[in-house]
């Protein structure tokens, strides 16, 4: 069976294609001002890469923030769905997703069919989410992509007070002005972003194994201070910013 998944998020649309299960296309754009678009060069690109034609293709699931927008869609799956079937297909021993995005993030405790237990979504502040992360790079005037690895050569915890992605910025700024390593600077930065995310873990009752999935799951930086704060390895797949269309694309497939 031929089916797709769309996930259409505020930063990027990913789209992947499953044929009997296995991954053979997949592509991510951003998500820009027309989440329509977006989704409809993403499929395209998915389907390109996989060598098919769209009429190959079954039964079509859309999830994320812009899922209602996908016109080509034969149905939408939540977002808190979505990660959860596509962890459970990718580690069947998982029982605490937590997925960190753009703009979002959100912990999930699910059974061993996937099924979802509960959750919790920090969806107020970037501050627990990758758009904290670019904001805080271009307070260091450094690269996002140099951020996490500057982190892992922090000597010391610096406490960052700031709940707020806006005050974080002025402390930052203040703590660069005191002349304090980068480095711990950085560190600082993602020790904040695991603080949020592991009291939403400990809100929905932590069980392991974990796995982390979203784009920030690439960050090096987060990882290391999210599994100093879990007291615990976290699973992370290979495309990890993939796993809820794997999730959709694999809901797609049931009756």
């Amino acid at each position: 069976m031929i089916t797709a998944g769309i996930d259409c998020g505020a930063k990027n649309v990913r789209a992947l294609v499953l044929k009997d299960g296995a991954i053979v296309g997949k592509a991510i754009v951003p998500a820009g001002m027309d989440t329509a678009a977006a989704a409809d060069k993403a499929f395209d690109q998915a389907l390109a890469e996989a060598g098919l034609a769209r009429e190959q293709v079954e039964k079509i699931v859309a999830t994320g923030a812009g899922k209602n927008e996908v016109t080509f869609k034969n149905g939408v799956v939540t977002e808190v769905g979505a990660d959860a079937r596509g962890v459970i297909h990718l580690y069947p021993e998982a029982r605490t997703v937590i997925d960190v995005g753009a703009e979002e993030g959100r912990a999930i405790k699910v059974d061993e069919r996937g099924k979802v237990v509960d959750f919790a979504i920090n969806e107020k502040c970037a501050a627990g989410a990758g758009a904290f992360t670019e904001a805080m790079a271009r307070a260091l005037d450094i690269k996002l992509e140099e951020l996490g690895p500057l982190s892992l050569l922090s000597t010391k915890s610096i406490p960052m007070n700031a709940q707020c992605a806006v005050f974080a910025e002025s402390e930052v700024v203040s703590l660069v002005h005191a002349k304090t390593a980068k480095p711990d600077m950085a560190r600082a930065i993602h020790d904040a972003i695991s603080d949020r995310i592991v009291s939403m873990v400990r809100r929905v009752g932590m069980a392991e194994k974990i796995a982390l999935i979203g784009g920030v799951a690439q960050n090096v930086g987060f990882v290391a201070s999210l599994e100093n704060d879990l007291k615990t390895k976290v699973l992370i797949p290979d495309v990890p910013q993939f796993v809820g269309a794997i999730g959709a694309a694999l809901v797609a497939t049931d009756d």
